[in-house]
C-alpha cells in the first residue's frame, strides 16, 4: 500500500505544475516528439522542459522511446486513469468516460505519428506478468471473457473470442516473438465485418482493411525495485494517424492494462488457481 500511494502523490506532484501541464498537453496534441519538438514556443529553455519531463517521467505519465539518436516521449494516460478509478465513483465512471471520449472526437486532432506506447508499474514477478498475458484462464478474469490464446511459439496463430460466450475465432493473428518473462509480441488482426459502419463507402473499408499493425509487451524490473515490475505495450504498424483501427485500441489498451494491474495485485493469482 505505500508503494501505491508513493506513485500516486508522485502523479499527482507532477500534474501539479502548469509547465507540466503544458507539456502533457502538448504530447496529447502531437504524440512521440524528441525534446527539441517539446521545446519549440514554450517560452522554456530545453534544459528546463528536460527537468519537468523527468519529473513527468518519473510519475510515469510520460514514457519514451529511442528512435535512432533520439529518444521520443510519449503521453501515457494509465497513471491518470489509474487515478479516475481510485477517485471516480464506479456509477460514475461510464458516463465520464463516455463524455470524455465525446470530446476527444469532436475536438481532439488526430496524432501525428500512428503508434502508442503506454507503461504501468506492477507489483509482481516476472513470470506471473507474462502467465496473465498469455494464460487465457487469466486474460479472462481481467478482459472480461474475451482475450487472446494460443500456444505462444513463434509464426503460430493467434485465436481470439470477440464474446464471453462466442468461440475462439482466427482472425489471422500471428506470434512475432516469445521470450517467458521477458517479451510478447504478436501482429494484429485487421478490420473484421462488424467494423464497416465506421466507413463511408465499401471501398473506403476495403482498403482499411489491408492495414496490419502489432502489439508488444516489454516486462523488466521497474527502476524503484519497491514498484515491481515496469511493462511497456507498443502499438504500432498502423498506416495512417487517422486508422480506424488505432482510434478503436487506443483507450481500449488503457483499459485493459488498467484492469490487469487490479488483478495481479489484488491476490487473485494464488496457488489455488495454478494448473
Amino acid at each position: 500500500m505505500a508503494a501505491k500511494g508513493a506513485v500516486m502523490d508522485a502523479v499527482f506532484k507532477a500534474l501539479a505544475d502548469a509547465n507540466r501541464r503544458q507539456l502533457l498537453d502538448r504530447l496529447n496534441a502531437d504524440n512521440g516528439l524528441s525534446l527539441r519538438e517539446l521545446s519549440e514556443g514554450l517560452g522554456m529553455s530545453r534544459q528546463a522542459v528536460s527537468k519537468h519531463l523527468a519529473v513527468l517521467e518519473a510519475a510515469s505519465l510520460v514514457s519514451t522511446v529511442k528512435h535512432g539518436r533520439e529518444k521520443l516521449h510519449y503521453l501515457n494516460p494509465v497513471p491518470i486513469h489509474e487515478i479516475a478509478d481510485r477517485w471516480i465513483g464506479k456509477y460514475e465512471r461510464d458516463r465520464m468516460a463516455a463524455l470524455s471520449h465525446l470530446k476527444h472526437v469532436l475536438e481532439g486532432p488526430p496524432m501525428s505519428k500512428p503508434e502508442f506506447v503506454y507503461v504501468t508499474y506492477i507489483q509482481t514477478t516476472a513470470d506471473k506478468l507474462y502467465r496473465a498475458l498469455t494464460d487465457p484462464a487469466f486474460i479472462k478474469i481481467y478482459m472480461g471473457g474475451t482475450g487472446p490464446k494460443s500456444d505462444w511459439k513463434v509464426g503460430s496463430p493467434v485465436l481470439w473470442k470477440s464474446a464471453p460466450d462466442g468461440e475462439y475465432e482466427d482472425m489471422d493473428q500471428q506470434v512475432l516473438e516469445a521470450v517467458p518473462g521477458k517479451r510478447l509480441a504478436y501482429t494484429w488482426h485487421t478490420l473484421q465485418p462488424m467494423h464497416r459502419d465506421l466507413f463511408d463507402s465499401d471501398e473506403e473499408f476495403a482498403e482499411a482493411v489491408k492495414e496490419r499493425s502489432k502489439v508488444s509487451f516489454d516486462i523488466e524490473p521497474a527502476e524503484i525495485p519497491m514498484m515491481g515490475m515496469k511493462l511497456t505495450i507498443t502499438h504500432d504498424g498502423f498506416d495512417t494517424p487517422d486508422s480506424k483501427m488505432l482510434e478503436g485500441t487506443s483507450g481500449g489498451w488503457i483499459m485493459i492494462l488498467s484492469a490487469l494491474k487490479t488483478f495481479l495485485e489484488g491476490g487473485k493469482l494464488v496457488a489455488d488457481q495454478e494448473d
